[in-house]
């Protein structure tokens, strides 16, 4: 009897410590938002709005062509994994479409803020929330094939080596040559919003 008492007193305890790492990493986790975006008239300020595309080819010359967004929680201090995510987009080739599902973070590296030089009208998100880094995510296309998402976002401000665009993986096909935005025109642009 002694002992049940005293497993029901500890039960509480045992709860409560399990919960305790999860808290103080839930409050330190990255919550963010990415899009792949339009920049109306291709040139600042802008405005940006959500559902633009960006396109990457493979080495045979194929293209794709992406639309999409989503926002995923990067727990605390880890730059790894996770699978609380959401979103997705459509997707083009030469030879198809459809669309794919975010089906989990592989990992996200956060560069910095953005500047607020140049100016940008930011109709998707706060404006100090804009933030330059890399993000790799798990997705799945309509067709069944896997692939791997490469988000880079370079925006004003942003240390040197990120790309601006998008790069994937669609089953075996590493469409890995990113398309890199020009000016005057309303494509290949993305960007991160740490909320």
């Amino acid at each position: 009897m002694r002992t049940r008492k005293l497993l029901w007193l500890a039960l509480p305890i045992v709860a409560l410590a399990a919960l305790l790492p999860m808290t103080v990493t839930a409050g330190g986790a990255k919550h963010v938002r990415w899009d792949i975006i339009h920049l109306i008239g291709g040139s600042l300020p802008g405005p940006v709005t959500a559902g633009g595309t960006a396109s990457a080819s493979a080495p045979d010359g194929d293209t794709i062509t992406l639309t999409g967004s989503g926002t995923f929680v990067e727990p605390s201090g880890s730059n790894g994994g996770s699978g609380a995510v959401t979103g997705g987009g459509t997707w083009q080739t030469a030879t198809g479409s459809g669309t794919y599902v975010v089906k989990e973070l592989v990992t996200f590296v956060f560069a910095n803020f953005q500047s607020s030089t140049p100016p940008l009208t930011d109709n998707i998100g706060d404006a100090s929330q804009r933030a330059n880094g890399t993000a790799v995510l798990r997705i799945q296309f309509s067709g069944g094939e896997s692939g791997v998402l490469t988000v880079g976002c370079h925006g004003p401000g942003a240390p040197p080596g990120i790309f601006e665009g998008i790069a994937t993986t669609k089953g075996y096909k590493t469409y890995y040559s990113v398309h890199a935005p020009v000016g005057g025109v309303d494509a290949n642009r993305t960007i991160f919003h740490v909320l």
